[in-house]
């Protein structure tokens, strides 16, 4: 064992490569921490724990609470984007704290875990947001193995409530040409085409720029999400690779798109703005002449209330359906799996299958057919 005193009151004992005790001590009391990480990182834990005691703030290893821990983790962690720390947060305060918060989460036990499911899920709450809360506290207990807080994960043991399939919402042929019919005019047309002719998130939509087109060759590039959160919109690249990618358009989405430079240029050229140049959004705010970004929130809230009114006939179905219309209708002409997933930027085509499958699955009939013909039937 290869022992390295640090910082005065601390000390570091190397275990087994990766593997570390840390040794401090606050008002004369001796505290010990296993970690697992490098040396680097074991050197600023043991820093961190240090500082602690010296602002007062010091809580002994076996002491420290569920709320405390994930509070503390979703704080510091950088390698959450801002939006999914809303998120996690939110589910942390509302859905885990007056459940688990109080109890030490060295001594958390997998019954405790599965009364708090109950628990959930008698209060009102379905089996899918059980799920995400679950996830959370998973997570979260195994950064807390990482850094040696708990020797397990009892989130393991316990899963979280199976959540029954659901049908998705789609828009059939009839529907897609009524939305067509009942928007002709009006400003939500083009961002609505664009979503049911490529399947782009409205994220994606709303931070498509004119430098990520091409006219000319009818494709448009995905390289960025506009993310909104408390502190404002953020502009962020795709979690993957995969979701970076090259769509190439329809006749009619292309000329869709067309009208939209050509509208967007009149319009700029009146107000003595001149032309749109790359990073102009193709598909900014409505209501003003600041050609500022369209939030995604505003989009679904604006979607939401043209399709309230009675007047228009379209069918109510959220935003979110139009992508989901788009890789039903590739499905249904036949397009493999692995070109809708590419298109959709999932990053497996195995994702494209849990949410799609049951699309696939109506087209045995096909796959028969194409048997029976491969086979001189």
């Amino acid at each position: 064992m290869t022992n390295k005193r640090d910082h005065g009151d601390g000390g570091i004992d190397e275990r087994s490569p990766g593997h570390y005790r840390l040794r401090w001590r606050v008002g004369g009391k001796r505290f010990t921490k296993a970690f697992h990480g490098s040396i680097g990182e074991a050197r600023r834990e043991l820093r961190r724990l240090i500082k602690s005691a010296d602002d007062g703030e010091h809580v002994a290893p076996d002491k420290v609470t569920v709320e405390r821990y994930l509070t503390d983790w979703l704080a510091s962690d950088t390698g959450i984007s801002p939006k999914t720390r809303e998120r996690y947060q939110g589910l942390l305060r509302l859905q885990i704290v007056p459940h688990l918060g109080a109890l030490a989460i060295q001594a958390l036990r997998p019954d405790q875990v599965e009364a708090w499911h109950k628990a959930l899920l008698d209060g009102g709450l379905s089996a899918r947001t059980v799920g995400h809360a679950h996830r959370l506290l998973h997570t979260g207990l195994e950064r807390a193995i990482n850094y040696g807080v708990v020797s397990h994960n009892v989130a393991h043991t316990v899963k979280p409530p199976r959540v029954e399939a659901t049908e998705i919402e789609i828009l059939s042929q009839e529907q897609i040409a009524a939305v067509r019919a009942g928007l002709f005019g009006h400003w939500l047309l083009p961002i609505i085409e664009l979503a049911l002719g490529t399947g782009m998130r409205r994220g994606e939509l709303c931070a498509l720029t004119w430098g990520a087109v091409d006219l000319a060759k009818g494709v448009v590039q995905v390289r960025a999400s506009l993310e909104e959160t408390a502190a404002g919109l953020r502009v962020k690249e795709p979690k993957t690779r995969h979701g970076r990618r090259t769509i190439t358009l329809a006749r009619i989405t292309a000329e869709t798109l067309r009208e939209q430079y050509r509208q967007q240029v009149e319009l700029r050229l009146k107000l003595g703005m001149g032309r749109p140049d790359a990073t102009d959004v193709v598909f900014p705010k409505p209501g003003g002449v600041e050609f500022v970004p369209w939030p995604p929130d505003q989009l679904s809230r604006d979607w939401a209330r043209v399709i309230a009114g009675k007047r228009r006939g379209l069918p109510r179905v959220p935003f979110h359906a139009l992508r989901h219309t788009h890789a039903s209708t590739l499905i249904a002409a036949g397009l493999d799996v692995v070109s809708v997933s590419r298109r959709l930027g999932h990053g497996r085509p195995s994702v494209t299958l849990d949410v799609y499958g049951h699309l696939v699955e109506r087209r045995e009939d096909m796959a028969i057919a194409a048997l029976d013909a491969a086979f001189g039937e």
